[in-house]
């Protein structure tokens, strides 16, 4: 009866101990989400129109997601005045989001980002574990 009770526990303790591995596992190949953000002035936002679907097609390919705050309102909290203009995107991870920036769709759309908007600041940010 007692040898009953021992395997038994034996058997629980390494179902339990085998989870958690697992767990740990999944948890070290995770990657982290980023965010890419972009502070711009508008200088002729109808020179973008012809290539945003290929950007937007370009940010797909690179498991981004448009989060489409280019017509959003921007509205100052605190510190200095905020650009005209914040676009975000959501990537799987920042290997996806330089990628992405270093793809010919991104290079080949500069001239008309350059005629549209005048970039303040563009960056990525890594969430946290």
């Amino acid at each position: 009866m007692k040898t009953k009770y021992t395997m038994a526990l034996t058997l629980l303790a390494g179902v339990a101990i085998g989870a958690i591995a697992v767990q740990g596992l999944h948890a070290q190949g995770a990657k982290l989400k980023a965010y890419a953000i972009a502070e711009e002035e508008p200088l002729d936002t109808s020179a973008l129109n012809p290539s945003l679907p290929g950007i937007r097609e370009a940010i797909l390919q690179h498991h981004g997601k448009s989060l489409r705050t280019l017509g959003g309102r921007v509205v100052q909290i605190e510190g200095s005045a905020p650009p005209k203009i914040v676009a975000l995107i959501e990537w799987d991870s920042v290997d996806d989001a330089l990628a992405f920036y270093k793809s010919d769709a991104w290079k080949a759309s500069q001239p008309q980002r350059d005629k549209a908007f005048k970039v303040i600041r563009r960056y990525v940010v890594e969430t946290e574990k």
